[in-house]
């Protein structure tokens, strides 16, 4: 199986209020191939900063937060308890995340085409959208 480009992607919800708004976007992303799912987390930080994370196939069925098990392909397994830390290290007591590993299934054909052309990817970079604003701001000022 030949993947194509992988990204975690974390989104917390303070005060744990997943209310399951981000749910009709995840399936439209996943309805049209644009992404797929390969394993996936919900996690939730205590008071006392205390983490505890359950696949998404083991949430309460009564929780909004189950439904995010629909979206799971294949669970490929490649969180480690590790990697679960280093992402919650930051989440606020008393918030969840739902910690996403997904494929960005639309780079495949391109992937393809390139390496059929006899051409190499040297690099890839993501810039997140909000440091992209900020530095167009930052322009305008000067």
């Amino acid at each position: 199986m030949a993947l194509g480009p992988i990204e975690v992607l974390v989104v917390a919800f303070p005060g744990n209020r997943f209310t399951g708004e981000i749910l009709p976007e995840l399936d439209r992303l996943v309805g049209n191939d644009t992404i797929t799912v390969v394993d996936g987390l919900f996690a939730t930080k205590d008071a006392d900063g205390e983490v505890d994370f359950l696949e998404f196939e083991q949430i309460d069925a009564a929780s909004d937060a189950a439904a995010l098990s629909a979206y799971l392909d294949e669970a490929l397994g490649l969180l480690s308890d590790d990697d679960v830390a280093e992402l919650t290290a930051s989440l606020e007591p008393n918030s969840s995340a739902a910690i996403l590993v997904f494929e960005h299934t639309w780079a495949k054909p391109l992937r393809d085409a390139i390496v059929n052309s006899g051409g190499l990817l040297i690099g890839n970079l993501r810039i997140p959208g909000f440091v992209v604003d900020e530095v167009l701001e930052g322009l305008e000022v000067s």
